[in-house]
């Protein structure tokens, strides 16, 4: 098959819930940037609304904190201001520091990462690139989670206003955005664009595309190792201590590369970096969770490794413990909550991409094929080009876009496998889902799996108590809750399920207890 049309199999994308999480494509055709005058128009359309919201938010008894950014006004999603300026502010963007940072410092910034994305997808790309940074001890330069690289500082997604731009400690902390690394570590500090821009006015160019070819970016017998490889022979052969990739030039690690196995030959060296180890959530994604660890039913020693003011009996963090690149909660301390289920159940306009992969025969997104997890997907031989058949179209929905029916029968079958497991000395009593579905159609499938067990409890993201600063970014709070489950049913198209599966595997919780449809 021609290069050009590996590009439609290969695609894997997870469409939105409240943070986008479709990538319609690494350059998308049609942007999602509002004209200006578009923009005032909606902002206006939004501020008429601010008294009805207002007035609902009282009549409901909600009280969220309020933002240090703006108290009076969240009819509007948050631009997240202060954390902007606490990025900007961080104590290695100072040349007087010794080496290896201050005026001995080596970077490297890659202005071509993937924009208008979900978050699932730009992570993936995020700590590839970041690995890239460390192997070569160069201070990894970040930006913005960004829907719109300029323009207006909103963005219209689905008929909704969405932030432009998020600051990145919003969502993460760790080495990512800035953390020190592990003592005798000889990489400096990952440091913001700006201050990139500001101590490298004239950077070394680099085109992507003169380092790997477009027949290695799209051959499914290239490991991604190889690419990696030559990515750091390049940077290495480079003595100017600040290196930019072409702003038009393709990404170094792209869609088509996590959404097959070949991802998998990086995992020995991914899994082993500062990068992934100590990987945290950010303040505010660890005080979402607490603040609804009910539904989970996280009991206090659910918390034993979170200071006291991120458990849920705490008051609001102050503005100073919420924004904080540290990570408070390293990926490897993360234990499962006992006796939780959590589903990821992707609906609403999913269908659309789930028959998008059946006609292109596509497989499981990387990190859902590891060797040593129990369930297996082999796309069909029979169909791809653009076109499938019938039953084809029925297996890809099955494992893509499950019924009801199917997925009360696939609950059954894991609680089979967990009792021939464990026998009886482990027993699965609440659910938790992972969803975009709408609350008619969720009340129809807490009904059937009602039918299955009666469960203590089964709740889903519609139920999460956010504040207005948490709201954009819920998703990643669920991802947390998938990583803590003690068994994991996910979607394995889906990237936002393999960065789950990620971090279960960097735990090394038993492969049984992640699954897929």
């Amino acid at each position: 098959m021609p290069v050009k049309n590996q590009r439609h199999f290969l695609r894997s994308y997870d469409p939105p819930q409240v943070l986008p999480l479709r990538v319609s494509d690494t350059r998308p055709a049609s942007t999602s940037r509002l004209p200006k005058r578009c923009a005032r128009l909606l902002i206006i359309l939004f501020l008429s609304c601010s008294a009805l919201v207002l007035l609902y938010s009282r009549r409901t008894g909600e009280d969220w904190p309020a933002s240090e950014e703006n108290p009076a006004d969240h009819s509007l999603p948050p631009l997240y201001e202060a954390y902007h300026d606490y990025e900007r502010h961080l104590p290695q963007h100072d040349l007087s520091l010794p080496f290896p940072e201050g005026r001995d410092a080596k970077f490297f910034w890659a202005p071509n990462h993937v924009t208008a994305s979900g978050w699932g997808n730009v992570m993936q790309e995020l700590l590839l690139n970041a690995l890239l940074a460390h192997e070569t001890n160069r201070a990894f330069v970040f930006d913005n989670y960004t829907w719109a690289r300029d323009g207006p500082e909103y963005a219209e997604y689905n008929g909704k206003l969405i932030p432009a731009r998020i600051p990145l400690s919003v969502i993460i902390s760790g080495p990512l955005i800035g953390s020190a690394f592990d003592p005798g570590d000889p990489t400096p500090r990952a440091v913001h664009k700006e201050y990139f821009k500001k101590v490298c006015p004239n950077p070394t160019i680099v085109d992507s595309g003169s380092v790997v070819s477009e027949y290695l970016r799209y051959d499914n017998n290239v490991p991604a190792t190889q690419l990696f490889d030559l990515w750091v022979d390049k940077l290495n052969s480079i003595n100017d201590p600040c290196v930019e990739i072409q702003l038009d030039s393709p990404q170094l690690f792209e869609i088509w590369l996590f959404g097959s196995a070949r991802i998998l030959s990086i995992w020995p060296r991914l899994s082993k970096s500062p990068v992934l180890r100590n990987f945290s959530w950010s303040p505010l994604v660890l005080e979402a969770f607490a603040r609804n660890a009910h539904l989970f039913g996280a009991t206090t020693k659910s918390f034993q490794f979170l200071p006291s003011y991120l458990r849920p009996s705490s008051s609001h963090p102050t503005p100073k413990e919420l924004h904080n690149v540290e990570p408070i909660l390293p990926a490897t301390k993360i234990d499962p909550i006992p006796g939780l289920l959590v589903l990821h159940i992707r609906r609403g306009d999913f269908a659309g991409h789930c028959a998008h992969l059946a006609n292109w025969s596509s497989d499981w997104n990387g990190f859902n094929k590891f060797a040593t997890l129990p369930d297996k997907f082999h796309p069909p031989h029979d169909g791809g080009g653009g076109q499938t058949t019938e039953a084809n179209m029925h297996f890809y929905f099955q494992r893509c876009f499950p019924s009801i029916e199917q997925i009360a029968d696939r609950v059954r079958q894991v609680l089979a496998d967990q009792e021939k497991t464990y026998g009886g000395t482990k027993e699965l009593k609440r659910i938790y889902i992972m969803t975009n579905g709408e609350k008619a159609w969720l009340d129809d499938l807490k009904e059937a799996l009602m039918g299955v067990k009666r469960w203590d409890s089964v709740t889903s993201s519609r139920e999460l108590r956010l504040g207005w600063e948490a709201k954009p970014v819920a998703q990643a709070m669920d991802m947390l809750v998938g990583q803590r489950a003690d068994v994991f049913i996910g979607n394995g198209f889906s990237s936002l399920t393999s960065n789950i599966v990620m971090f279960r595997v960097l735990r090394e919780l038993p492969p049984q207890d992640t699954r897929f449809w």
